[in-house]
This record gives structure tokens, sequence and C-alpha cells, in this order.
């Protein structure tokens, strides 16, 4: 993402009109212009509601109602700043049948939440790897890394070790489903054999006879071991708070999972690259293979493996795809962006599958307390949660 121009850009009314009529998405704070179209996949109320507003005044959508519009969602818009619109900022400039409405000049209180990003003037130096800065960051790191920026992240110095640090989306299933599948038949004829127990290594003389109609549960029980360990890992392990003066543990950190919160739309980091992948796949694997038969552990550790393919595929569509209002991806997107701009620190996400959601409703149901949908709302659900937990006594979860 370049930095922002030092001198403002300025445009027209007839120019911006002209962007707009060849399917650009801009909208403008008073007189200031930003160009969404780069945004509009990415808008967890779908790419319509930005549609809608193209060309228009969004001030009154950034406060509300139907809710007030986070900081790190303000920050956001910033990074999306090309210039100043010429002339009176009450004129309007029509979009079909989408106008700039007629609106007061810029709200002197709005002036500091409306701030041009300047990247040279950041904690850290955009032109350089960030890991080995972070750590340096000490008790500014913590708010530093929950305020999300629309740039892509270089972790190493090294080309080849950066070039590990990421992928592409459909590595995952390309590496992993085969793996996953040939796995499965393996081990279902080894089951189907008939000679596999469980127990024997204790006893034998009660031990268990794992007859191939076991597979299926078997299996079924590894994808909700994975959705278990994954919700218990990213609640504990990926929000946890490293002590500011931990320069290690800042950068650890960082590398887990801080990365993603920072730069939560830089698509080659969306999901786990496969190489440090296989290290922890082959980690589990061995644990399985050590504590329980074979086949009964592969069988296991092959569902856990579809669970994760299944859990990172979701999680990139949550961040680019375009799931239909009302539906079931619809709000688990409003959720998992919430979960990015507003209340990141709960260490609360939006879990993919069932046992998942379970894990993720009891911790829910003890702390945020459902409010009636608004009809201005676009679908999306308004929460009250405790301070303690969320950090705020109120938020909703709608269109960030």
């Amino acid at each position: 993402m370049a930095s922002a121009p030092l001198r403002a850009a300025s445009f027209s009314p007839a120019e911006v009109q002209q962007r707009l009529e060849a399917g650009a998405c801009w909208v403008r704070c008073g007189a200031r212009l930003y160009d969404l179209t780069g945004f509009l996949r990415q808008h967890p109320g779908g790419e319509q509601l930005l549609r809608a507003r193209a060309g228009q005044d969004v001030r009154a959508d950034l406060d509300g109602p139907p809710h007030r519009h986070s900081a790190n969602a303000r920050r956001w818009l910033e990074q999306y700043y090309v210039g100043e619109l010429q002339g009176d900022p009450q004129g309007s400039v029509e979009n079909g049948a989408a106008a700039f409405a007629n609106t007061q000049k810029t709200d002197p209180e709005m002036e500091p939440k409306l701030k041009v990003v300047d990247w040279d003037k950041d904690l850290v130096d955009w032109q350089k790897p960030l890991l080995w800065q972070v750590g340096h960051l000490g008790e500014k790191y913590d708010e530093w890394v929950h305020q999300p920026v629309t740039r892509p992240i270089r972790l190493f110095y090294s080309d080849f070790i950066e070039s590990l640090s990421k992928t592409a989306w459909y590595s995952v299933p390309v590496i992993w489903m085969p793996l996953m599948l040939y796995l499965s038949w393996s081990h279902y004829r080894t089951l189907a054999q008939g000679n596999v127990r469980l127990f024997t290594t204790f006893t034998t003389e009660y031990s268990v006879a794992m007859p191939e109609s076991v597979f299926p549960g078997l299996f079924v029980l590894g994808m909700l071991l994975w959705s278990l360990i994954e919700y218990l890992i990213h609640r504990f392990l990926f929000h946890m708070k490293p002590p500011g003066d931990s320069y290690y543990l800042i950068m650890l950190h960082f590398i887990l999972h801080g990365q993603h919160h920072k730069a939560p739309f830089d698509e080659s980091r969306l999901v786990f690259p496969p190489v440090p992948a296989s290290l922890v796949i082959a980690f589990f694997y061995a644990v399985l293979q050590l504590l329980l038969p074979e086949a009964v552990g592969g069988t296991v550790f092959s569902g856990g493996l579809l669970g994760y393919v299944l859990y990172d595929m979701t999680h990139y569509y949550l961040h680019f795809g375009s799931p239909h209002k009302g539906s079931y991806l619809y709000n688990m997107k409003a959720h998992h962006v919430k979960h990015h701009f507003a209340h990141q620190k709960s260490g609360e996400d939006q879990p993919t599958l069932p046992a998942s959601l379970v894990c993720s409703s009891i911790y829910q149901t003890a702390t945020i307390k459902p409010l009636p949908r608004t009809r201005h709302c676009s679908g999306y659900w308004g929460y009250r949660g405790s301070k303690a937990n969320l950090g705020s006594t109120s938020y909703s979860l709608v269109c960030v």
C-alpha cells in the first residue's frame, strides 16, 4: 500500500462522476474522498452495501445508526484516502440513483479520527522486515498490533525464508487433501483386516476389537478433536498478551498470529504455509501413533487433517468471499471481521466446525447477550458484552 501523498490531490465533481461511471466505488467524508474499490470484497456487510453508497457522504454511516464504527475501522478507511473534492462539499455528484447527499462541512469532532496514514511516522519501518522490529515496541506492541492495516507484511531479510512464510490459499487442499485421502484409505484397509485391538499395551484380556465399522466414528472424532484444539490454541495462545519487557515473546506472538491481525487482508498469509504446517502436522501424527494403534491413530489423524483443511479454506473465504446476505457464512463473516476490528483482544474467533461452534457458544453465552435485530441493520446482530471480557460495555456486530 503506497504512502498517502504529501499534497492532497483535488478532484472535481465531474472527475469523481467519471470514476463512478467506470465502476469505481468512491465515497466521501465531507470533502475527503476515498476509493473503496479494493475493499469491496472484504467489507463484512457485502459488496452491495458499499456499492449503494458510492458517491455519497458516509459520515452518518460511520456514526450510526445502526452502530458507531470502531476506531480501527476509521483508521482503516484512511488508507483508502485519495484526495479532496473541489468546490462546496454540500454539492452533489450523481451515480445512477445514488448521489452525494447534502451535508454540513466536516465536523471538527471528526478531524482527530480522520487522519491520513503516515507510514513514515509509524512505530516500525515498513521498508524493513517487521519480525526483528516488533520486539522493541515493548508495551506499545499490544496496541500497535491490533490496529490493522491494508498492506502486505515482510517478516524476514532472507528471500528464501520469507517465501516459506507465505503461500497461496490453494496450496492447502492441493497438498493435504491427497495425504488425507491416502491415509484414510490405507488405515481403513488395515481396520478391515479385523486384527486391530485397542488397549493391548495395557491388557490383553480386556482389549477392545476395532472393526472397520468404527472408521466413520474415528474419522469424525478426529475432526472434532482438531476443532477443539484449534479453539483452545486460538483463544489461549494466539491471543495471549506477551509481556512488554520480553523481546522474544513479542516476536513469537507476532509470527504466530500477530502478523495476521496487523494485516488481516494480506492474502499470502491467510492460510498456514506448507513447510511450517508440515512440522506441526508431523508432531500430531507422531503423538497419535504413540498413544493409539497405528490404524486407530491414523484414522483420527485423517479426520483432523480434513478438519484443518476445511478450517483454513473457510478462514480464507471469510476474508475474501461475498456470502449471500442472511446466510450462515454471511453471519460468520460479520463475526470474524468484528474479531479483527473491534474485539480482537478477547481471543474469541469464529470457528468453522460444529464442535468449535459449541465451544464458542459456551463462551458467548457466558459473556454476550443478544439484542433484537434492527430494521436499519444490514443483517448483522447487535451484542452487548461485559467490560472485563470485551473491553466495552456494548458493541454491535454490524457492518464495519
